[in-house]
């Protein structure tokens, strides 16, 4: 089986790329560690010593790739994410779930045994970005 992540990133695959706004990249690391046990593989920061220009994280077996907005480059501010929800299927979802309130997630779907299987719920993260975190409902 051919490694598809490397110390540059991910070679293979479709990777979110997370754009973080307000400089909060490095913030952003520290958060998905705490909440989803995230494992860093690279971060490089920009000229200014300050921006995170890249940033290479794993996340339940999967990469995340993130960013500091740069809005000198697409002339855009405080990016508002919209329109993606980012999934984790996981082994112990209320684990999971407890693991990434305390570090400060906002229940947005309140984690519950779903009809189609599953104990599923959303979350959105400080910022900005919706994530949803699901496992199989645990036999009675």
């Amino acid at each position: 089986m051919a490694d598809d992540h490397t110390a540059q990133g991910p070679t293979t695959g479709v990777t979110p790329h997370l754009t973080i706004p307000s400089r909060g990249g490095q913030a952003a690391i520290e958060f998905y560690t705490r909440a989803f046990g995230a494992v860093e593989v690279r971060r490089m920061l920009a000229e200014d010593g300050e921006r995170l220009m890249h940033a290479h994280l794993t996340i339940n077996g999967g990469s995340v790739m993130l960013n500091d907005e740069f809005p000198e480059m697409n002339g855009e501010q405080d990016i508002v994410p919209k329109g993606v929800t980012l999934h984790l299927q996981v082994d112990d979802a209320d684990e999971w779930w407890k693991r990434a309130l305390l570090a400060g997630g906002v229940p947005l779907f309140p984690l519950a045994d779903q009809f189609w299987g599953d104990r599923y719920g959303q979350i959105r993260d400080p910022f900005g970005h919706t994530w949803s975190i699901g496992s199989p409902v645990k036999a009675k």
